[in-house]
């Protein structure tokens, strides 16, 4: 005769759905993301228009629903769009061309890669693009984003702004308690830093360490140049180029080399601060 052991039925029940629930389950679902900008697949931005209609591709979240979204857009050399308003407030970063945004009536004040500007719910503006290629990272905070007439137009108390490329300032590391490299930069654009925020930094060449974050959202965007990325999620090191995109939730280490002759900037949306060693 096999002798059970002496545990009463309840306890041994809440035992083993208690095992059964454990963290351990689910220790394979990755903490981190990454697409390279070769990887990305494109649409429209107003899929109606077709080749007519800038391209679009969502690196996080889902533009055409009620969340916050994170893209990238790209038009054509001379594309200038008619006076309109979004229902939805938005900021840009220009990655590659010569972007103009503002109002109507505003002479082209073409900003280079690198600028960095909001587009506020309700304001009338046109949107143009002057180089041979244009790309920018687009966001917005809640959706759907939706492009609407002029004559729709409403003040939402925010007011736009043109951050142009040669007027940014940029902090060193000696500036900085979250910066502990010689060499690295970085400038604040959005938010407040105890809560949701958006920043750059810029890696010199040479650059070889890391981010380290441990925050619920943290989301990066390669604005310029290129970088070699790995983590220990990462079998191997990955080249990321303009426009490529990593994401992570929780305590989580992103290994960055720059290779290259000149900086890389990396744009980074989070919810907490962030370490550059």
């Amino acid at each position: 005769m096999i002798k059970l052991p002496n545990v009463a039925p309840i306890a041994f029940t809440t035992a083993l759905i208690a095992a059964l629930l454990t963290p351990v389950a689910f220790a394979d679902e990755p903490a981190s993301k990454v697409v390279a900008a070769s990887d990305i697949k494109w649409g429209y931005l107003n899929p109606l228009r077709g080749d007519k209609s800038p391209g679009a591709a969502d690196l996080w979240g889902n533009r055409t629903t009620d969340t916050a979204t994170g893209m990238l857009v790209r038009f054509n050399k001379g594309f200038e769009s008619p006076p309109h308003i979004h229902n939805i407030t938005y900021r840009g970063i220009v990655i590659e061309g010569q972007m103009h945004n503002d109002d109507p009536s505003a002479e082209k004040m073409w900003m280079p890669a690198g600028s960095f500007w909001t587009q506020p719910a309700g304001e009338n503006h046109t949107t143009a693009a002057n180089a041979d290629t244009n790309l920018i990272y687009l966001e917005i905070d809640s959706g759907p984003y939706l492009v609407k007439p002029s004559n729709e137009k409403f003040d939402n108390g925010e007011r736009p702004l043109n951050l142009h490329k040669d007027n940014m300032v940029w902090l060193a590391d000696s500036d900085l308690n979250q910066i502990n490299v010689d060499g690295v930069q970085s400038t604040y654009l959005w938010g407040n830093t105890a809560d949701m925020n958006g920043s750059m930094i810029k890696l010199p060449a040479g650059f070889n360490g890391d981010i380290t974050t441990n925050a619920n959202e943290f989301r990066a965007v390669v604005i310029a140049g290129a970088v070699e990325y790995s983590s220990n999620e990462q079998s191997e090191a990955q080249a990321l180029s303009a426009g490529s995109y990593i994401e992570s939730k929780g305590n989580f280490t992103h290994n960055i080399a720059n290779k290259a002759d000149t900086p890389a900037v990396i744009y980074i949306r989070t919810n907490s601060k962030y370490h550059v060693n």
